[in-house]
């Protein structure tokens, strides 16, 4: 079955979903060892959250980039995920969507969420013809995300290592089967009519 150009696909149970952050080991530790986000996490910021285990992967570089040394797995409550979605607004003008420009800058202005569509990636980070969510928050829907929202924080540094050194072992069945398993998640596409360009 052919993939849609985008879509949500998610570690997800019946009341939480997965979403995927790299931080240093000063922010990235202390969040795993206590569940929930240190004071040092900055609330006021933008923060941004993704599904995909494997955008993560590209992102961080497999947790080897500078300040990316500490992948989470940040378990999120479902009804706070779709409030993100439920009040988000496109990252970029697209005019299928928003008509003028200035009317999605007020959008982009009143919104706590942005979401951004990005080449989901295969193994190899290679970019696939389809897209994955990564998600902003900003404002109130940071201060939820890290205060309300999250139910559990777990270090998949030691899994991001293993996935990369089978790859590059070229044994790609073996990393494949250490993957999170990543479904379309469900009521996605009520929630994103007008999020997809």
């Amino acid at each position: 079955m052919q993939e849609p150009r985008h879509r949500i696909r998610a570690d997800h149970t019946a009341s939480t979903v997965t979403v995927y952050q790299a931080y240093p080991p000063e922010i990235g530790l202390p969040a795993a060892r206590e569940g929930r986000f240190p004071a040092a996490w900055k609330r006021d910021r933008m923060t941004w959250i993704k599904p995909s285990f494997l955008w993560m992967m590209y992102r961080c570089g497999w947790a080897a980039k500078p300040g990316q040394e500490t992948v989470l797995a940040v378990e999120i409550s479902r009804e706070g995920f779709e409030w993100a979605l439920r009040h988000a607004c496109l990252s970029s003008h697209v005019p299928g969507v928003h008509g003028d420009r200035a009317a999605w800058r007020r959008a982009l202005q009143r919104s706590p969420t942005r979401v951004q569509w990005d080449p989901e990636r295969d193994l190899r980070l290679r970019p696939l013809p389809y897209r994955s969510l990564q998600l902003g928050l900003s404002g109130e829907a940071a201060r939820r995300y890290a205060d309300e929202w999250t139910v559990a924080v777990r270090d998949v540094t030691p899994l991001a290592h293993e996935i990369h050194a089978l790859v590059g072992e070229d044994h790609l069945d073996a990393a494949r089967a250490l993957l999170p398993v990543e479904r379309p998640y469900p009521a996605a596409d009520d929630v994103l009519s007008g999020l997809r360009p």
